[in-house]
This record gives C-alpha cells, structure tokens and sequence, in this order.
C-alpha cells in the first residue's frame, strides 16, 4: 500500500459539522497531535452532547453565530451534509484553506485494502452484503463510511483488518484527492439530490470521482449502463472493469440477470450462478446489489459456493421493504430510506398487491411527475406528508385520488382506512426525512410503531373494507378526506 500518515503534530485543522463523521474526524485529529476546531451551525441537545465529549477530548468548539474568520488553519475537514456552498465551508474557501472530507482523512491513515462502494441506491444492502461474504470467508473486515460507523471511526485500526467495506456518497466524493479503493462499485446513478447538484451531469461527475485515483491494478465494478453514461461523458476510468446489469437494459455485461437467475460470463462467475429466490432480497435493483457483490467477492478471490451461502443467509435491514405489521389483512411495509423517485419505483416494482402509498417529506428537486403512470397502476390512493405533498399532488392528482395528512401518524390512519383486505399501505416516500425527522430511520420507526400500534389498539379495525375510496370525481371530491370507519 502507498505511504500513509503517521502524525499530525501542531497542524491546526478546522472540522465542519458536528455530525458522527465530524466528531470522528475530530477526535482522530486530536489523537494525531493537531489542535482541532470544531464549527457546527446546530443548536439541537445531540450536537450539544458532542460537543461537550470534544471540549473535554481537548477540541475547540465553536457552535451557532457567525464564523471566526481570524484563525488561519493547514486544512479543513468537511462532514458530507454541509455543502461546499453553504456559509460555514464558503468562510473557508474564501481564506484559500484546503478542503477534503472526512473519507479523504480516513483514507490518510487507512492500514488495509478498501472496498468503496457508491449509487443513488442500493448502497447499504451491497455494503452489507459485501462485509458478510468477507466475513464468512473468514477474512477481517468491517462495514463504515455512510452506513453509520464513519470511515475516521475506523481507520486507526484497519492495521488489524483485511478490509474496510465503505459505503460512499456524493457528498463524500465532492472533496477527496488522494482516496484509492482496491475495489470501488459504482450501482447506478439516477435523479436524487438535485437540490444540492445543479444538474444530472454535476451529479455524475460527483459519484465517479470514486475512480479517479485508481490505477491499472485495481478493480472497479460497474453497472453497465451506468458505466455507457460515463463513458459518453469522457470519464476516464483505468481501473479493469466487471460490470452487470439486468436483461432488459440491451447492454452486454460480465453478470446480468434473467428469469429470475443471476447469471455470468467469467471465470468460476461462469453460467447460471444464483437465482434471486433462494435469497430473502427481491427485485430487480436487489439482484444488481447481489451482482455487485458477486463480482467484489470474484475480484477478491472468495470462493463461489461461499459467496452464495452468504447471500442466501444474509437478511434486509430495517427500512427497505420491511414487513412491520399485518392487520385485517393489510400488510404494513416501511420503506423510509426510498429518499428518491428511483428507490420509489423500485418499491412499487417489487410489491404483488395492490398498495395505500404513503409519500412525501423534503423535496430534494426530483421530477415525480416521471412516475405518475406507475403510481396510477399500482395505487388506490396517495397520502402525502411533509413539503414536498403540494408538488407531488400537483404532479399526480389529475390521475389519482391524492390527499395530503398533516403529519405522519394521520397518514398511516388515513392510509388504514383506504387499504381493502390483501393490500399493502406502503411507506416508501420518494423524499428526505429532514422535513420532520432527524434521519430516513427514525421516520421508519415512527412508522413502525404507529403501525403496531394499530395492531394492538383496542380502538384497532378488525377485518378489512371490502369498497373502494369515493372515486374521482372533480376537484372537491379529489381532496376531501377519505373516509375513516370501521373496516368489515
């Protein structure tokens, strides 16, 4: 591995955010002899416990109010939910001070090969799925970056790992110079954070910045079509290429799916390798998680028939396509971290029944109208909540019946009254949870708790409407409320 950092003695660094990336970076900062400070515009009680923890691990914290703009610093470390545009980091740039993100600063002191893996989504299962093929093939490896453990968090004993499996975002990308993965995994690249991205061409540049430092020795893993888009853009990616893709895409690739069977063209890859029902993922975008992984633990030399009983034990995380209750006949499904209309239409793809969709929350610039004849086919009803309703019933509500609930708890009543026996009053929002939630995962646990509190509720409707909602029938009747009675 290339030469790495050691120390830090007397550089002063700046940290942006008080975040668990932040407080991350801070604290290895801090344990590598730099003087640290530490600015956060937040003012909410966990920000203020991190900072207390930094205070006495001997970080200067500056909280809320305008920037020091005295203090002149060696770099600045920058947490991937503050923007290069937003005041604090523009206060830096202005000073001429270099910036790189916390996965740049991990990557300083990283001991071990990484595996970087990034995309609008599937992120987090492949993440997972890599770690535990790793795992079961009896190599040290552990999962960090955006999945929650930040990369810093880590980096200082990746001396004692075979590999760090990173799951990586746009946001991290942005800023990072010298970050080479051994492996990096591209899953795809479709419309999401366009309120942060001034187009999808800034966008894509962002995520393929996760191949620019590689060589020819190295890996990357790419979604054919995805890796066609980049190619037309002139990205140069020097890394040797596996890619996958499912059939209907018209892209030739290494692995791809059909009738249901992962199939591949390569090495002990070679035939039919996994058909995706003796998994407990489904749909499409999860076979290309699996195929991603196939194609990391191939590079990686762990042995076939391992790789495959790893896959086919490794269980979804909460918030994707969980199944939380099943009342009267509706099954409750919590798809909070669908935070674009692309993780939208994946979830409506991979649901049987008819669904009660429950949408909305903070509008990240996404065009909803691109899925209105998906929704129409696949829903009786849209409940939507947060900022983002008035634009997606504005996109929507001409095709189908849309009503707007005041927060999320009237959204799962309305959504229980609307659902008929055999229905699925289905959660997958198509929109950021910082509306009205900390993160994607506690708008999941609300949503988890208000739908088994349905379930126990003596006041709970037992059975299942056998009518339809009020049809469409002009603008008045499109946005009255739906009706809320006992189900028989």
């Amino acid at each position: 591995m290339a030469k790495k950092e050691t120390t830090l003695d007397g550089k002063r660094v700046l940290v942006l955010g008080l975040g668990v990336s932040g407080q991350a970076a801070a604290l290895l900062l801090l344990k590598r002899g730099a003087r640290v400070v530490v600015r956060d515009d937040a003012k909410d009680a966990s920000a203020k416990e991190r900072a207390a923890a930094l205070w006495t691990a001997g970080a200067q914290v500056e909280m809320g109010g305008a920037p020091s703009l005295d203090q002149d610093f060696d770099f600045a470390v920058l947490s991937p939910g503050i923007s290069l545009q937003s005041p604090l980091a523009r206060a830096v740039v202005a000073k001429g001070t270099e910036i790189i993100s916390e996965l740049e600063l991990g990557w300083r002191f990283c001991r071990c090969p990484v595996v970087a893996i990034t995309g609008t989504n599937g992120k987090t299962t492949t993440t997972e799925l890599v770690t535990a093929v790793l795992k079961v093939a009896g190599k040290r490896a552990v999962a960090a970056g955006n999945i929650g453990v930040a990369f810093c968090e880590v980096a200082e004993w990746t001396d004692q790992l075979d590999a760090v499996v990173l799951e990586v975002s746009s946001f991290q990308l942005e800023t990072v110079e010298k970050f080479r993965p051994q492996v990096s995994v591209l899953l795809n690249i479709t419309p999401d954070h366009l309120d942060r991205y001034s187009s999808m061409r800034e966008y894509r540049f962002a995520k393929a910045r996760i191949f620019q430092n590689q060589k020819s020795s190295d890996f990357a893993v790419i979604n054919a079509a995805t890796a066609a888009e980049l190619d037309a853009l002139g990205v140069g990616i020097k890394a040797r290429r596996t890619t996958f893709a499912p059939v209907e895409s018209g892209v030739k690739a290494d692995l791809w799916l059909e009738n249901g069977v992962i199939h591949g063209r390569r090495g002990y890859l070679r035939g039919k390798v996994l058909a995706i029902n003796d998994t407990h993922l489904r749909g499409p975008h999860n076979a290309q998680n699996i195929m991603a992984t196939l194609a990391v633990g191939s590079l990686l030399a762990v042995p076939r028939d391992t790789m495959i009983a790893a896959i086919k034990s490794y269980q979804p995380q909460p918030h994707r396509m969980e199944v939380v209750a099943e009342i009267g006949g509706v099954t409750f499904v919590n798809d909070s971290k669908a935070t674009n209309t692309d993780a939208l239409e994946k979830a409506l793809l991979s649901v049987a029944s008819p669904v009660v969709l429950i949408a909305g929350g903070k509008d990240k610039g996404l065009d909803y109208a691109a899925l209105k004849s998906l929704v129409k086919e696949k829903a009786r009803v849209v409940v939507l909540i947060g900022e983002a309703a008035p634009k997606i019933s504005a996109a929507w509500s001409d095709a189908m019946r849309c009503v707007e609930a005041k927060d999320l708890k009237h959204a799962v009543t309305l959504a229980y009254a609307a659902a008929h026996k055999g229905d699925a009053v289905l959660l997958s929002p198509a929109c950021s949870s910082f509306d009205m939630f900390r993160n994607y995962a506690e708008r999941g646990d609300e949503f988890r708790r208000l739908a088994r509190e349905i379930s126990i509720s003596s006041e709970a409707k037992t059975g299942a409407q056998e009518s339809a909602p009020p049809p469409l029938s002009g603008e008045k009747e499109e946005n009255a409320p739906l009706p809320i009675g006992a189900k028989n």
